[in-house]
């Protein structure tokens, strides 16, 4: 089932946007329309900010936080049981494999169990501050949120950055990437179904120069959670500024995986190729640059070339190991990306291959291994978003972190050693949000704290640390009479 729709959701009832403009959904696996959805306009970005302050004042900012968690629990279990049409949605809508889009509606249904359950135990302190006084903390919900959130992981990114902030009594308004606003949209009719109190969840689709501007700038809004590219990020956090606004940025990365040579290569060789390929690359923390110290270069690449042969790429119904790009305009970005590497005189040591009757119209690039990349070549700092990834020959342990923090990024990082103090070592030296030792993602890890520093952004979503960024923190101080 497609959720297509000519309106918006706005202080809990779907309504047509001011002005008549559309957005047309694309099938990423065949190139075709597959119907239009309605574009928000400024005007309904006012709309939807007056509806989340109502709730603010009214029936959503009344509701206990027990109440709160059991609205996002019975939420979560709406999607749990919708999971299968979730996901072949998302599919259609992103072009990710079933496997990958069925994985991403059951961490909603998580983040929903989760934070509905965290809502009613984030609270504050009690300090001891002389016997004269009673002083304690109080965690508050800033007001207003604004989510702007990117086509790549759509529910997940939702499960993360909005239930989080509904969880610690926020009302939000999502405006949704226009590539990809099937779920989100979906989201609200969830939330509509399970009783909400109107205006806590608003959802706004539309362009991003036009919606997710007035959202960055509206001086209504009390914080912003947006992910996506560093550039777009620079420019909502600098509109942020003008209402002193604060912003949780999750932006790009080139998040190195370092294999070294008392490493155990079998566990380690699925996850260095899924973690670069995994919804064909299209993601913040793809680790897409693979240090292999030179004790087991060559027997580790022969390792990837056999895996990256042998990956199939095709639409997402046929639920292979790589799907489509999101757009043609990703598919061009990727393959210059590719052509470069090519006439620079990187060796292209092995590609996957596009199955026999894929559409033609499919935005499909072959999973592309590049081998003995110098570090500082463009394709070894620069994000692709795609299923290109870089292997690197490092010689010593120093070398290995240098390389590592050489990008401007740090989001996310693997380690791949059985010497327990190179582990602790390298956890401390390397510049990442996350660091995974003998792994690569956990799994998804719903409860762990993620972001980057440098240009891969900053504050932390996911886990319970996400709820003190959702929030601020008042400090009451009697003196006793």
């Amino acid at each position: 089932m497609v959720l297509c729709t000519n309106e918006i959701f706005i202080d809990g009832r779907w309504r047509k946007p001011t002005g008549a403009g559309t957005i047309e959904i694309e099938n990423p696996s065949t190139g075709t329309s597959i119907g239009e959805i309605a574009a928000s306009q400024k005007e309904d970005v006012d709309e939807a900010v007056d509806a989340a302050q109502s709730a603010l004042d009214g029936d959503w900012g009344q509701l206990s936080a027990v109440d709160r968690g059991r609205l996002l629990t019975k939420m979560g279990q709406v999607v749990t049981e919708q999971v299968d049409e979730l996901a072949q949605m998302e599919a259609l809508d992103v072009g990710k494999p079933l496997k990958q889009a069925k994985a991403d509606a059951i961490a909603l249904a998580r983040y929903l169990e989760f934070y509905g359950g965290c809502a009613d135990k984030f609270h504050g302190e009690t300090i001891p501050y002389g016997n004269d006084y009673t002083v304690y903390t109080l965690r508050e919900p800033h007001g207003v949120t604004a989510h702007i959130i990117p086509w790549n992981y759509p529910m997940q990114i939702i499960g993360r950055s909005v239930v989080a902030a509904l969880a610690t009594g926020n009302a939000a308004v999502l405006k949704p990437a226009e590539e990809a606003c099937l779920t989100a949209l979906a989201f609200a009719r969830i939330a509509e179904t399970v009783g909400l109190p109107k205006g806590a969840l608003n959802v706004v689709p539309g362009t991003g120069e036009l919606v997710g501007a007035a959202l960055a700038s509206h001086p209504g809004v009390n914080h912003i959670s947006f992910t996506g590219s560093t550039a777009v990020g620079t420019s909502v956090q600098a509109a942020a500024a003008q209402n002193t606004a604060p912003v949780t940025l999750e932006l790009g990365g080139k998040s190195p995986q370092i294999v070294f040579d008392d490493a155990s290569i079998e566990a380690a060789i699925p996850f260095l190729v899924n973690a670069g390929v995994q919804n064909a690359g299209q993601t913040c923390s793809a680790g897409s640059r693979i240090l292999i110290q030179r004790g087991v270069y060559q027997q580790v690449l022969e390792r990837l070339a056999e895996r990256f042969q042998s990956l199939r790429v095709g639409p997402a119904i046929e639920d292979l190991e790589v799907g489509p790009l999101v757009s043609g305009r990703q598919k061009a970005i990727v393959t210059d990306f590719v052509e470069h590497g090519e006439k620079t005189g990187l060796e292209v040591v092995a590609q996957g291959t596009i199955i026999d009757g894929a559409p033609s119209g499919g935005h499909f690039v072959c999973p592309t291994l590049f081998a003995d990349v110098p570090p500082d070549h463009k394709l070894a700092n620069e994000e692709v978003f795609g299923p290109v990834v870089v292997v690197i020959p490092f010689d010593t342990e120093e070398e290995a972190v240098q390389i590592a923090n050489n990008a401007d990024y740090g989001l996310v990082a693997g380690v791949w050693t059985r010497d327990g103090g190179r582990q602790m070592r390298m956890a401390r030296q390397i510049k990442a949000g996350q660091v995974f030792i003998n792994n690569y993602g956990a799994g998804g890890g719903v409860e762990l704290p993620f972001g980057g520093v440098g240009r891969s952004g900053h504050g932390r979503e996911k886990g319970f640390e996400a709820l003190y960024g959702f929030t601020t923190l008042k400090t009451v101080a009697a003196l006793h009479g």
